[in-house]
């Protein structure tokens, strides 16, 4: 993969181009929507017992192993950017839809969390002030990095404080089990070990633009020719392959991948894909 640097660097910031298409304004084409009432996928959640949760340009929605979607989730139209849990808690960013109530932000959210599974919300940090593309949160803290700089931004007690760490133009964040912080980048995925202090890069990993922790431990990624990676005890390793750009990746508590790429939802057992919401199909 190192030999392919220049090459896959210019595909990264492409992909990634394409994945904040949906949430910038911008004329540039985004991938395939999944559902047309959706506009963009940011991120997945599983919920246990075969649903996810998707997060979406208008809300949250639940989707089950066997196809079937229901939402939003509350009636929330809001762009559910950054969608992110640690445990039963999930924190999202984005932009208020035109039923958003305005003490979740006006503009932008912010941070905001819900304790119920995305039925209510409530804000948490920076309200009306920015967005954040990337979240990511553990039981020590939530990590994130806001549309004003490439600062990567820690929390340690539930959104009350912040501490800025690195400055890092870092697509994703994924923490893992260990205590790692693992960030994508066009140079290559990059790991701390200090809560975002610090990082440095990870020798020999595949050149990734989006990043999930795996419930077994590790990290799992998609790069930039589609190719999925595990990172377990043993290294690096190949588990299936997407079709074209992906949206949102995510993992579930019994070992599948999760993905939103140019055939729909896809949920991906070692390299046997099943596509769950064909692109374009409708609720």
């Amino acid at each position: 993969m190192r030999s392919q640097t220049i090459t896959v660097a210019a595909a990264a910031i492409v992909a990634v181009g394409l994945l904040l298409a949906g949430c910038a304004g911008s004329t540039a084409p985004a991938p395939a929507p999944t559902e047309p009432a959706f506009g963009h996928v940011h991120g997945i959640i599983d919920l246990g017992d075969g649903t996810v949760l998707l997060g979406t340009h208008t809300g949250l929605y639940t989707l089950t192993a066997a196809g079937v979607l229901a939402g939003p989730v509350g009636g929330n139209d809001f762009d559910a950017m950054g969608l992110t849990a640690h445990g039963d808690t999930l924190y999202a960013s984005g932009h208020p839809g035109p039923a958003t109530p305005t003490e979740l932000g006006e503009h932008n959210l912010g941070i905001v969390r819900s304790i119920d599974a995305g039925a209510t919300w409530e804000p948490v940090a920076f309200t009306g002030q920015e967005d954040f593309h990337v979240l990511t949160a553990t039981a020590e803290a939530i990590y994130g990095i806001g549309s004003s700089s490439i600062t990567v931004r820690t929390s340690p007690d539930g959104g009350t404080t912040w501490v800025d760490g690195a400055n890092l133009p870092a697509v994703d964040l994924a923490a893992t089990l260990d205590g790692a912080l693992y960030a994508a980048t066009q140079d290559g995925v990059q790991e701390s070990r200090d809560a975002g202090a610090t990082f440095a890069p990870v020798p020999d990993a595949p050149l990734l633009y989006l990043l999930e922790s795996d419930p077994a431990g590790g990290l799992v990624g998609v790069d930039t020719d589609g190719a999925l990676w595990r990172l377990n005890g043993a290294g690096w390793e190949r588990s299936g392959t997407a079709s074209g750009t992906v949206q949102a990746l995510g993992t579930t508590a019994d070992g599948a991948i999760v993905l939103v790429d140019d055939r729909g939802v896809v949920w991906m057992r070692g390299t046997e894909a099943t596509v769950v919401l064909p692109s374009g199909a409708r609720s």
